[in-house]
């Protein structure tokens, strides 16, 4: 039985921590550049003596494997990967790296994550199985939860159940923001080549303008929202660049769109993604153009397990008292790739809300965006107790039923 006092995180671990994030604040790399980032977490681990693995480039995990090695195997993911944003918090450990910013709380998932770990370590003799703590690159990028499934992270033993969290501007600070079902939306990018012919313009009848067709185009695409979509269930199809044409008096025979798609279910997200192609296309021959789309499969949603969730749930009710979890009454438009392994998996993710009273709150990938260290052991608290009190029993009587 785990109590209280023996997951708090001392002072002086706290300080450390409070050192970690720091650096990691100061030194920021973009997904998949993250080599130094890599190697300092390793040289923290080093310096505690914990073990670890390393996972394509740059990516790390731990396996923490309890006095009984028989017994579940849970997952804990933390990203990595900072953002190309010029900040402008005006820290004294702001970011040495020109153009680049933790600017999403990377550096705190890690060092969230780094304190979990030490304290599970400390620990283990006190759980059955194993904890493998995932040190996630590329979170920013396209593919790289994905990457690491292809490798093998989840197997060798199977990983039975996962947690993530994610600092949240939108929540008093210290409260935890728990979703059952889908807490984030898909998000899948699409480009849309739209081919007409050229002519001048006083003899459009001559020609086949792309920027006509591209325009249709445009505003047929809400009705994927409006008329094809359950009114209830939120989706996302948006426009954000367009290129095409050379003068003004030239009919366009050419025009590029650049586009995204949001869903929370599976089923939206693949019905947007064939709709969307043929409203294209055949928009386009109508006017007698063609339109190609090339429509690049992103993130999943992700949709957080029922019993993995109310493990999270129940214990922050009993660490911090029910008052400091609330429930999220809608998903994120936003994504993350976690949701690739809660695919695989059952899984939860949640926030940690980090806005404080009295001061201004910026959000995510914002170049302002800050919060308050004292965020930190309240994670690593989290984390480590649903792990030792919640999950084992959890995956036993779960787990064993699939």
């Amino acid at each position: 039985m785990i109590i209280k006092e023996q997951i708090q995180v001392s002072e002086e671990v706290t300080q450390k921590l409070i050192e970690i994030r720091r650096h990691l604040h100061q030194h920021p790399e973009l997904s998949f550049q993250e080599y130094n980032t890599c190697g300092y977490i390793a040289r923290v681990l080093e310096e505690w003596g914990i073990p670890y693995n390393r996972i394509g480039e740059t990516g790390i995990f731990v396996d923490i494997i309890g006095g009984n090695r028989q017994g579940p195997h849970i997952g804990i993911r933390a990203d990595i990967d900072a953002l190309p944003i010029q900040e402008q918090t005006e820290l004294p450990f702001s970011s040495a790296n020109p153009g680049v910013m933790h600017a999403c709380g990377h550096d705190g998932h890690t060092t969230i994550l780094l304190g979990t770990v030490y304290q599970l370590h400390r620990l283990r003799d006190k759980f059955s199985g194993r904890v493998r703590c995932i040190f996630q690159p590329g979170e920013e990028a396209d593919g790289a939860a994905q990457q690491l499934i292809n490798l093998g992270l989840l197997k060798n033993p199977t990983v039975d159940a996962m947690l993530a969290l994610h600092l949240w501007p939108h929540l008093p600070h210290g409260t935890i923001g728990i979703k059952y079902g889908a807490i984030t939306a898909s998000c899948d990018d699409f480009t849309v080549e739209i081919e007409g012919k050229s002519g001048h313009s006083a003899r459009p009848h001559q020609a086949i303008d792309a920027i006509t067709i591209s325009s249709q185009i445009i505003q047929s695409l809400h009705t994927l929202v409006t008329k094809s979509s359950n009114p209830v269930e939120p989706v996302v199809v948006h426009i954000g660049k367009i290129n095409g044409g050379t003068a003004s008096n030239i009919v366009a025979d050419k025009v590029v769109l650049e586009g995204t798609s949001r869903a929370v279910t599976f089923e939206t997200r693949k019905r947007l993604k064939s709709q969307l192609i043929n409203l294209c296309e055949n928009i386009a021959k109508s006017f007698g153009g063609k339109a190609t789309v090339h429509y690049k499969d992103g993130h999943p949603p992700v949709i957080n397990s029922e019993w993995v969730t109310k493990a999270v749930e129940e214990c922050a009710a009993e660490l911090f008292g029910s008052e400091k979890v609330v429930q999220l009454k809608e998903p994120s438009m936003g994504a993350d790739d976690f949701g690739a392994f809660a695919q695989m998996v059952p899984s939860t993710y949640f926030r940690l809300g980090t806005a404080l009273e009295g001061k201004q709150a910026f959000d995510l990938h914002h170049p302002q965006f800050e919060f308050d260290e004292s965020i930190i052991p309240i994670g690593v608290q989290l984390f480590t107790s649903t792990v030792l009190s919640k999950l084992s029993r959890g995956v036993e009587e779960n787990v064993s039923k699939r």
